[in-house]
C-alpha cells in the first residue's frame, strides 16, 4: 500500500500538478476564438531569405491552439539552400497532410509567436539539406487520414522522423512537443544517437529515455524529466524549466 502511495503521489507531483498550475494559467490568457480568427502572418524571427547568407537548417515551435495549447507545441522545419528561399514543411491535421510552404517559414501558429529550436547553416547545413528532404519524403505517414491528434502521428511525430533519420541535426525536440514519441508497433526501443543513450515506447503512451544528457518519463504523452547538459527540468505543460536564464537561440545561425 505505502508503495502505491508513494507511486501515485509522484505522478501526480510530476504530471497531474504541472498541468493543473500551466493549465490554469494558459486559460487566462486571451487566445482566438477559432482558426479563422487567428494571426497566422510572419513574425518577422526569421531575417527574409534575399538577405540570409548561405544554406541554413531551421527548427522551429510555437504554442499550439486552443486548450491544446496548455500541453504542446506545434513544431516544423525550414530549408533554405544557398541563394535560395525558404522552404517550410509542417504536418496538419486536413486534407493533404505534408504541406509545403503553406504558412510563412516563421509564421505565428494559432496567434502564437514561434521560436528557434535549433539553427544549422554553412556547410554542416549544406551537407545535411539533402537528407532532411529525403527524411521528409520517406515520412510514412504522408497520405490523406494518416494523422491523429493523440498519441500519433501528428505534427509532431512527422518533425521528429526526419530528426530521428538525420541524427546528425544534432536536434532534441522540445519535451512538450506531444506526439514526438510516437511509433509505430507496440514497443519500441532504439539507441539514441543524437543524445548517446537509449529510448523506449509504447506506442507513445509510456517511455522513457536515459542518456549522459538526462533522463525523461513518457506518461500519456506528457513527459517529465531532467536535462543534465543545460540544467533544466522538464515538466508537462511548461516544458523546459532552466535553473538559471539562458540565451534563445538565435534567429540568425552562425556559419557551420
Amino acid at each position: 500500500m505505502r508503495k502505491i502511495k508513494l507511486t501515485i503521489a509522484i505522478i501526480f507531483s510530476l504530471f497531474i500538478l504541472p498541468v493543473l498550475l500551466f493549465g490554469a494559467w494558459w486559460t487566462m490568457k486571451e487566445r482566438p476564438a477559432s482558426w479563422r480568427a487567428a494571426d497566422w502572418s510572419a513574425s518577422g524571427l526569421l531575417t527574409p531569405a534575399e538577405l540570409a547568407d548561405g544554406p541554413v537548417i531551421y527548427v522551429l515551435a510555437a504554442r499550439t491552439g486552443g486548450l491544446k495549447g496548455a500541453l504542446s507545441v506545434h513544431t516544423w522545419i525550414v530549408l533554405k539552400d544557398e541563394g535560395g528561399a525558404y522552404e517550410r514543411y509542417d504536418k496538419v491535421g486536413w486534407g493533404s497532410p505534408i504541406r509545403r510552404n503553406a504558412y510563412p517559414p516563421d509564421g505565428r501558429w494559432y496567434s502564437n509567436p514561434p521560436y528557434v529550436v535549433k539553427a544549422i547553416s554553412g556547410d554542416q547545413a549544406k551537407r545535411l539539406i539533402p537528407l532532411v528532404r529525403e527524411a521528409i519524403a520517406a515520412y510514412p505517414y504522408a497520405a490523406r487520414g494518416d494523422y491523429s491528434i493523440w498519441p500519433g502521428p501528428n505534427s509532431n511525430s512527422f518533425v521528429a522522423h526526419v530528426l530521428r533519420s538525420v541524427p546528425d541535426l544534432g536536434v532534441t525536440m522540445p519535451s512538450n512537443a506531444i506526439g514526438r514519441d510516437y511509433q509505430p508497433g507496440w514497443a519500441f526501443f532504439a539507441y539514441d544517437r543524437a543524445r548517446g543513450g537509449i529510448r523506449f515506447s509504447l506506442g507513445g503512451l509510456a517511455g522513457f529515455a536515459a542518456s549522459r544528457w538526462g533522463v525523461e518519463v513518457n506518461l500519456l504523452g506528457l513527459v517529465a524529466g531532467a536535462d543534465f547538459h543545460d540544467p533544466a527540468l522538464l515538466l508537462p505543460g511548461f516544458g523546459r524549466v532552466a535553473f538559471w536564464p539562458q540565451p534563445a537561440v538565435a534567429a540568425t545561425p552562425d556559419k557551420g
